[in-house]
């Protein structure tokens, strides 16, 4: 027991000094021992602190999971903690991080557009919306289905972000969303100003165009983007047009629905 203490206390340090690394490492070792004591599952053969202990345990690998952009990684503590957060035996020392890691799983769903699995999940959640953790991709999540990109855009900048770790999913967010309304503008225009452009794609700066034109191979000369010329005729759509087409969300919900 002692031997779990001391381990759990340098892991919490190590992530205190945001040495994810080390954390990693010592994580192993904690599931080890926790192994060793049966207490990987929730056991009514196991103590209720050695239980709480794991679940911590488990939480932490998961946000650390995240600072290393390890998606499977985080995707299997989220899915070990599952039998913790259902264990009635825990139901007297319920998790303070419960919705912080369930909220990072949700936001994870709308990085991937698994629009099914995403209302699954919110489904037997009661009260979401109030929740500073859950709410936010529920928030992000209409958002996106009534296309409204740019309120998703600002909602990912500064203070509007729940936690560091939000801020992560939510730039891989954006990044998805900033690519759907590349691959539309090409199909859409045979050309665009690089300062409309900017607006379109939600980019701060015309050089941080550039450096995106780049990546896609677009060309850029005289203060204009030529996309790639796949057909002869290019059909002129306004902006409002290729953002609302951007992504499907609203047809992928009705098709739940």
């Amino acid at each position: 027991m002692s031997n779990l203490q001391s381990l759990h206390q340098s892991l919490v340090s190590s992530v205190s000094k945001k040495d994810y690394e080390t954390a990693s490492k010592q994580l192993s070792q904690l599931k080890i021992a926790l192994l060793q004591h049966n207490a990987l599952i929730p056991s009514a053969d196991v103590s209720a602190d050695i239980l709480v202990g794991s679940r911590e345990v488990l939480e932490i690998g998961a946000i650390v999971s995240i600072h290393l952009g390890d998606e499977s990684a985080f995707l299997r503590y989220y899915a070990q903690l599952q039998p913790f957060y259902a264990s009635q035996a825990l139901n007297k020392s319920p998790s303070k991080n419960k919705n912080k890691i369930v909220g990072l799983y949700l936001l994870l769903l709308l990085t991937k557009n698994n629009i099914a699995d995403f209302h699954t999940t919110i489904e037997n959640i009661p009260d979401v919306e109030q929740d500073v953790f859950l709410g936010y991709p529920v928030t992000l999540e209409r958002w996106l289905m009534e296309g409204s990109y740019d309120k998703v855009w600002l909602a990912t900048k500064g203070s509007r972000v729940p936690s560091e770790e939000y801020a992560m999913f939510s730039e891989v967010l954006v990044g998805t969303i900033r690519h759907e309304i590349a691959s539309c503008s090409e199909k859409a225009y045979a050309s665009l100003p690089v300062s409309n452009a900017k607006q379109l794609l939600f980019l701060d700066s015309e050089g941080a165009v550039i450096e995106f034109a780049a990546e896609r191979n677009w060309e850029v000369r005289d203060g204009r983007i030529y996309f790639p010329q796949e057909e002869a005729d290019k059909a002129s759509l306004s902006s409002q047009s290729i953002i609302n087409y951007a992504i499907g969300y609203a047809q992928e919900l009705e098709n739940i629905v």
